[in-house]
């Protein structure tokens, strides 16, 4: 076995949370699956994974690699100020994508029925009309930000309905997740940090006046039936368990999907071929839904933690190490995929992507993704004639050490080919 960490320069190099990796990660992980398919980023403090098989063996091997601190590595880097801040709220124990079993089981079993298929085929009209309303809001006007009008308040307004939070907060809640996001990625002025830790425990603090409302008051949401059945679980489930419970499925059931439907749409506008092929054959929606969740990849990667030493692709990991996961890297490996940079929503093993994980670890919630992202791109294409990228334009990019979406995309459609209003 061989040890590459004072040998490959790209460890020095890495940093996703930075120009010009934030905008455009691509180019520098398909030299690190080239050159140094595993290799140690000193920014990072962690072992990066790059290659489709060293991924899909590390996920898949729950014996050897921890799911603990999977989105929380960057946390013990934070500057003592934001630790500070952040006592003033519940701590941030493992609940769902960050624990292991028998732990996991307990925490997956009392989110996963609000994403089965029965319940989301009972959402779907509701997600249509929502979807409708908001285009209605702004399909007059000629140009739009797609994520701000459009991709955010729709994921952002489901994930509501289902956790059973007032539409009116949805903004709040959108400021709090990016507070999260700041929080958990440990990455900034000090003093942006320390806001983003008073908005975390503001944050905190909601669910947990939300929770205790339900303990009296149940109704028919996820916050009743979470808090129902935390409570009657042998040991019972904590406030503090609960509340980054609430925390992992609210960010996850938003953020990654506005992502997805952003880049979905930017793929195809990008791609005309593509566009054309999907309005000559509305049924290809599916597969280009699936080929835009491998090319955004919304979750971009995740950690792991070696629980004894391991080899991945020939490099010896140490015992204890942490191990960055590239998502995104994986689905668009060369050995996996043939021409993995081209969009192709007829890709005929699309699939085999790990956008949503694999295995334990698998995301409960993409049925939902994929719906929304389906309804969401059908309407568009539909209502919006002539849709189009606004040239010129450089979207920004949220920071995070998990999570890549678009902090803005905007389109523009020919308002003159409406029709007419009667």
């Amino acid at each position: 076995m061989s040890n590459t960490r004072s040998t490959s320069g790209l460890g020095s190099e890495y940093n996703p949370l930075v120009s010009p990796q934030l905008e455009d990660p691509h180019p520098f992980l398909a030299r690190a699956r080239r050159e140094a398919p595993v290799f140690f980023s000193a920014t990072l403090g962690a072992w990066v994974v790059t290659r489709h098989a060293d991924i899909s063996a590390v996920v898949a091997d729950t014996t050897r690699f921890s799911s603990a601190e999977s989105i929380t590595v960057g946390a013990a880097t934070m500057p003592p100020e934001v630790v500070t801040a952040l006592m003033d709220g519940y701590p941030l124990v493992p609940s769902l994508v960050d624990n292991d079993p028998p732990a996991h089981t307990r925490f997956r079993g009392l989110v996963s029925k609000a994403f089965t298929g029965r319940r989301l085929t009972e959402k779907e009209p509701s997600i249509r009309a929502l979807v409708d309303e908001l285009i209605s809001g702004f399909m007059h006007e000629g140009q739009a930000d797609l994520f701000l009008r459009f991709a955010h308040p729709l994921s952002a307004s489901i994930i509501a309905a289902i956790l059973g939070i007032p539409r009116e907060d949805i903004s709040r809640f959108r400021r709090w997740s990016d507070d999260l996001s700041t929080v958990l990625a440990a990455h900034g002025p000090v003093e942006n940090q320390v806001a983003a830790a008073r908005g975390v425990v503001d944050f905190q603090r909601y669910l947990a006046s939300a929770l205790e409302e339900r303990k009296t008051a149940p109704r028919e949401d996820l916050l009743s039936d979470i808090v129902t059945e935390g409570q009657g679980m042998t040991p019972p489930m904590s406030m503090a368990e609960l509340v980054s419970l609430l925390m992992q499925v609210h960010f996850a059931g938003h953020e990654t999907t506005a992502g997805l439907i952003v880049g979905g749409v930017e793929l195809l506008l990008d791609n005309p071929e593509q566009l054309q092929a999907l309005r000559n054959e509305p049924d290809l929606i599916a597969g280009a839904v699936e080929e835009a969740v491998r090319m955004v990849s919304p979750v971009h990667a995740m950690f792991r933690t070696a629980l004894e030493e391991v080899e991945i692709g020939g490099v010896t990991i140490p015992k204890g190490a942490h191990i960055r996961i590239v998502y995104a890297s994986a689905n668009r490996d060369e050995a996996r995929f043939h021409e993995p940079e081209r969009f192709d929503i007829r890709r005929p093993d699309v699939k085999k992507h790990l956008a949503f994980g694999h295995g334990l670890h698998f995301c409960v919630g993409a049925p939902l993704a994929r719906l929304e992202a389906r309804l969401a791109l059908e309407a568009l294409l539909r209502r919006l004639p002539g849709l189009r990228l606004v040239p010129g334009q450089k979207p920004g990019f949220l920071r995070s050490v998990t999570v890549r979406r678009h902090e803005s995309l905007e389109v523009a459609w020919d308002v003159q080919a409406l029709p007419a209003v009667r």
